[in-house]
C-alpha cells in the first residue's frame, strides 16, 4: 500500500486547453497498470481541446456547472453528482460553462503507450457560445 497525502497541483497545457486550466494526477499509467485519474479544475469559459481517447474517458463532476460536448453536436449540461462516459475514439470537449467553476474526476485507461489520448484543435468560441446557447434553454 502506498499513501500519498498530496499530489502537486499543475497548470494544464496551453496546447490541450483553452482558458485557465489546473490538475492534480493521483493515478499515471505505469506498466502493467495502465489508470490515469486526475482532479481537474476549469475556471468559467475553461475547456479542454477537441480530443478523443482510444480505451473511452469517465467523468466524474466534484463542484459546479459544466459542459460536455461531441462532434455531432450533441450538448449535455453537467453538475455536481454527475458521470459522464464517453466511448473509446470519440471526439468530444469539456469545461466549465461562462459563468461558474467546474471540476472533474477525469478517468482514463491506459492504451500501453500512455493514456491513449489524441488532442486535437481548440473548441472556438463560436463553437461554445452555441453549446452554452443550446444548454441554456434544456431543463436538467
Amino acid at each position: 500500500m502506498e499513501h500519498i497525502t498530496e499530489t502537486p497541483t499543475l497548470k494544464a497545457p496551453a496546447e490541450r486547453f483553452t482558458g485557465d486550466v489546473h490538475l492534480n494526477m493521483f493515478a499515471s499509467p505505469t506498466e502493467p497498470a495502465r489508470l490515469a485519474a486526475a482532479l481537474v479544475r476549469f475556471t468559467p469559459g475553461a475547456r479542454t481541446n477537441w480530443h478523443s481517447h482510444a480505451l473511452g474517458q469517465v467523468l466524474h463532476v466534484t463542484d459546479g456547472v459544466g459542459l460536455v460536448g461531441t462532434r455531432d453536436g450533441d450538448v449535455v449540461r453537467i453538475s455536481a453528482g454527475d458521470t459522464i462516459t464517453c466511448p473509446a475514439g470519440e471526439e468530444h470537449w469539456h469545461g466549465a460553462t461562462d459563468t461558474t467553476f467546474m471540476a472533474h474526476l477525469a478517468i482514463v485507461v491506459g492504451d500501453g503507450a500512455g493514456d491513449g489520448a489524441s488532442w486535437l484543435e481548440p473548441v472556438t468560441d463560436e463553437e461554445y457560445a452555441a453549446a452554452l446557447a443550446r444548454t441554456a434553454s434544456r431543463p436538467r
